[in-house]
């Protein structure tokens, strides 16, 4: 059948990101607007509220509805800002991947780095320091290849790190909602042993989404079950974590440290700037920051231009979606 013409909107800043370029993705029937976040300029809202496809990451009650929409689309993975319940019954909300690579390397870049602190003995080095000079014995350093990896979580991200992982011969251990059996994992729990879970690894990285089930999983009493040695990553979202029990864990020693790329508190279209909890990490030695960036490459933008293109065609030819979250199919 000949594809039907569609109108597709990007909607805010996020959406935006994934917008040079694109028309060069879909056939030229289709015709795309760019939308302001606050839907506050002339002819916005109703270009929103009339779009068969609107792009963002964002849909709540202060919004105006896409009406017409068929296919509401996030250019990432969480949908945790989309309210599903305004969505008309004919669209279907669909998400992204692409990004597992890019949070991959982030992943084991921060493991590398407390095994191998290169830029310790750079810095040390300059000041005719020889910290980790080979034959002092005050000098050994661990090797990541003996270490437990905990991944909480197997989805998408938590697969490409276990392939990674098992290269560098670290055991991979899994806490998932499901029972897992896959070739990367040497055990595994579900989430009721996810204290025995956690207990067993010495970096434990956390992949899952924000859902009503996972908000605050890992609360006081799973990080009390952590080693005092061990390192806790988050590259899922913050909020799977409770925000004070992780502080005071990191304050008191509980855990051996963090490092932390989704957050609790982030900037806003009226405000670029501010810290990323009401706890002050920074001030913690135990802490590595970092703002929200381990799956942000042109390769994950790339990836996810190509399954946005991808569904808008497969829905002007009236074909099945991919990565189809709720309603049609």
């Amino acid at each position: 059948m000949n594809p039907q013409p569609l109108k597709i909107v990007f909607h805010g800043q996020n959406a935006a990101n994934f917008r040079p370029g694109f028309e060069s993705l879909i056939g030229p029937e289709h015709t795309i607007a760019d939308l302001s976040d606050a839907l506050d300029q002339p002819g916005e809202r109703a270009q929103y509220e009339n779009a068969d496809v609107v792009i963002g990451i964002q849909l709540h009650s202060q919004m105006p509805v896409p009406h017409k929409a068929r296919l509401f689309h996030a250019p990432a993975a969480g949908t945790d800002a989309i309210n599903t319940a305004l969505l008309p019954a004919q669209c279907s909300l669909c998400n992204c991947f692409g990004h597992e690579n890019a949070i991959a390397e982030y992943v084991m870049a921060a493991l590398l780095m407390r095994h191998v602190p290169l830029a310790q003995a750079d810095q040390d080095l300059r000041q005719q320091r020889w910290t980790y000079w080979a034959g002092r014995p005050d000098a050994l350093r661990t090797e990541m290849g003996a270490q437990t990896l905990g991944l909480l979580g197997f989805g998408h991200i938590a697969q490409a790190i276990a392939h990674r992982a098992k290269a560098f011969g670290m055991r991979v251990h899994v806490a998932n909602r499901s029972p897992i059996r896959h070739a990367h994992v040497d055990q595994s729990w579900t989430l009721d042993g996810l204290q025995d879970f956690l207990a067993s690894a010495d970096a434990v990285v956390v992949s899952l989404p924000l859902t009503d089930t996972t908000r605050g999983l890992v609360d006081a009493q799973a990080l009390s079950a952590m080693r005092s040695n061990s390192c806790l990553i988050n590259v899922g979202r913050g909020a799977v974590i409770d925000e004070q029990a992780l502080y005071n864990a990191l304050v008191s020693r509980q855990i051996g440290g963090a490092v932390i790329d989704t957050w609790y508190q982030y900037p806003t279209p009226t405000q670029s700037e501010c810290a990323p909890s009401q706890f002050d990490f920074a001030a913690l030695d135990n802490v590595q920051m970092t703002p929200h960036m381990s799956g942000w490459t042109e390769g994950t933008v790339r990836r996810r231009q190509n399954t946005l293109a991808d569904n808008i065609g497969r829905l002007s030819r009236g074909e099945p979606l991919i990565h189809v979250l709720h309603g049609p199919t």
